[in-house]
Formats: structure tokens, sequence, C-alpha cells
């Protein structure tokens, strides 16, 4: 990578061409509308951010057993699809590229939220520490179902058709959802997964559910359409594991051979070091991948360029600075004062803190 490179520079991503190598990060806003269908708010949203190279769409469940928090935008629904195929019509009139995230939250949820009010499921039956979001407010999380061996199929399945569904929705490409301690991260860290059959104990086992996920996703996006999301640190959700470094490096190397799209890492954590296993240096996953390679967290115009310059990344997905800025490339661009975020408004709620935030000039 030479040192010449920055957030502006172009890059190739499989087919799509971007003109710049800031993508929008994944963020859940919980303003989806009935039913969990995206709505004209939500079209505006993303709209107001289409000068990203490119928009990774918030989580968006797979199935109703995999939703987890208030209005969440699903893509299950024939209404769903319907919704999102106007925010991808939006974004293209826009000359952006957007990717949906397929999300399975697992135990991250409740049973508020589940078909006929049945438990939520995961690797094994571990509660996860603290509190799910509900639409009755804050209730404790619950002991979750341990996925039985002939239930992972449908599971792999529901995740086949959500893919076709964001397909049919217009989006350029899906990115696989295997970070921060939802259900595909419960079954790689053994901090969580305590099982024993053929999806636990050695880390060829706990990574066999995310790679047949990303196997299926590939039969229907041409590989160079998927990216994949990994956390390898995030402490968050309850998630540890006793040996990150040599479960990610696997994982890593494993995804290799399907020429993904991009490799997509998420460095919480690497802040508070031990806080999900023992550290190890997020650069070590850089030079094992063959890939495109995106990293999140934290990341400010000038570290971000300081990335790519040093080779560190090919990439950079930003999250609270697209919140607050819109215009983030261009602010980037001029070297411009950001927006403040208003953290109260992150998570539901109207157009205030959504679409409302100034745009360069007009503040």
């Amino acid at each position: 990578m030479s040192g010449n490179v920055t957030l502006l520079s172009p890059i190739q991503l499989g087919p799509n061409n971007l003109p710049n190598r800031m993508a929008m990060a994944p963020l859940t806003r919980c303003r989806a509308g009935a039913d969990n269908v995206p709505t004209a708010l939500n079209v505006e949203y993303y709209a107001q951010r289409a000068s990203a190279g490119l928009i990774i769409s918030e989580a968006t469940p797979i199935s109703r057993q995999g939703q987890g928090y208030p209005n969440t935008p699903g893509i299950y629904s024939d209404a769903q699809i319907a919704g999102w195929k106007k925010i991808t019509d939006a974004v293209h009139a826009q000359g952006s590229h957007m990717f949906l995230q397929l999300w399975h939250v697992g135990r991250i949820s409740h049973s508020v939220y589940q078909p006929g009010g049945t438990a939520p499921v995961s690797s094994s039956a571990i509660k996860p520490p603290g509190d799910a979001m509900t639409p009755q407010g804050m209730q404790p999380y619950e002991t979750p179902h341990a996925l039985e061996p002939d239930e992972i199929p449908g599971i792999i399945e529901n995740y086949r058709r959500a893919a076709q569904n964001a397909m049919d929705a217009g989006f350029d490409g899906v990115e696989v959802h295997g970070a921060n301690g939802y259900l595909l991260d419960q079954f790689l860290r053994d901090g969580v997964n305590q099982r024993s059959d053929a999806y636990g104990g050695a880390i060829e086992n706990r990574a066999r559910l995310l790679l047949e996920v990303v196997k299926t996703v590939c039969t229907v996006w041409n590989s160079d359409r998927v990216g994949v999301r990994l956390s390898p640190l995030q402490p968050a959700n309850g998630m540890s594991d006793s040996n990150p470094e040599a479960t990610f490096s696997y994982v890593v190397e494993q995804l290799n051979r399907f020429n993904l799209a991009y490799l997509h890492v998420a460095e919480m954590g690497k802040d508070q070091p031990g806080a999900a296993g023992p550290a190890f240096e997020l650069r070590k996953l850089r030079k094992i991948w063959k890939g495109i390679y995106m990293v999140n967290c934290g990341y400010t115009r000038d570290s971000g360029n300081a990335a790519l310059a040093a080779g560190d990344a090919d990439m950079v997905a930003f999250g609270v600075p697209f919140i607050a800025n819109p215009d983030l490339v261009a602010r980037f661009e001029k070297n411009a004062p950001l927006n403040e975020p208003d953290r109260t408004t992150f998570y539901g709620g109207d157009a205030r803190g959504y679409t409302d935030y100034p745009l360069l000039g007009a503040s």
C-alpha cells in the first residue's frame, strides 16, 4: 500500500467501483415502522449519507426469531423488501453503493420478540448479563434455548432466504454479521459456546456455523459481493474467548477461501485489554487476510488516513461521525469541523437526531 492512499481515494470492491474508502458502518437506530418495515424517514436518512463510498445498512434481522431490539427493520417479509427497495433506489440515485447486514441476535433477545413467546436461541443455554431493550422497557435477559443440531439447518436457510430478499430489495451485496456477541459470535467464542457436538469444542467446530452461513450466502450472491464482520476483542453482550488470537486467526484463514468482497474487523475492546480474553495485536489478522480489509472503531479523519497510508487497512468504516454528519465525506475533504452527536437520540424516536443534523454551511 503506497503512502498516498487516503480516505478519499477510490477503490474497487468486487464489481463495485467506490469513489472513496469511507464506509458508513452498520448503525442500529430503532426507527423502523410497524411490522419492522422501513419508512420514508429511513429513506431520507440513508439518502442524506449516500456520499459514503459504501453504506452498510443497520443490522437487519433475518427472521422474527433473529430480532432483539424494538423497531429494527427486517428482511423477511414482502413489505420489508419493498421498504428497503425505496432506500436502495434513493442511495443508487446519489451514485453510492449499499450492502445489507444480515443479523440474528441469538440470545440477545427476549421472549416478547420470539414467535409464540418462546425463549431466544443460542449456542448454549447461558443467560447473558444485563437487560434486553423491549417495547415494554428494559427487562432482564432470559436463559436461551441451546439450538439442537436439527434446528441449525433452518437457521442457515433463514440466512439464505434473507440474502435472496436483500438481492430482491436492490442491494449491491450483503455483510454477514459475525460480531458483537450475536448468534454467530455466540458459536465462535468459547466463553458462550459450551457445546460438545459438531458445533462446539475445537475452533473448527465453533467456526462451523459462520462458515456454513457464508457458504450458503455465497450461493445467492457472488462471493465478491459478500462481506463478513468480526469483533475479536469485543466484550459487549457478555462475550469472551480463552484464546481470541487462535480463534480469529483460524476464522480469517478459512474465510480467505471464499474470495469475499471484504473482511470488516470491528476493533471494540482493544482499549480494554483482557476484557474479552487475552489481548492480541489485531493487525495480525490483516496479515492473514488476502483481500480488502476494513477497520472500524473510533477512527477520525487523521487516524483513518494514517491506517490507510501504513497499509493497516484498505477501507475505514465510520459510525457516530456519519450519524451526526450526513455530509461526512465533504467535511473530511475540506477538513471542516464536525457536528456534535446527540447521544440521547441514537436509539428510537423521530426525525430529531436522525435526519435533522445540519449540512456544511447550513448550521
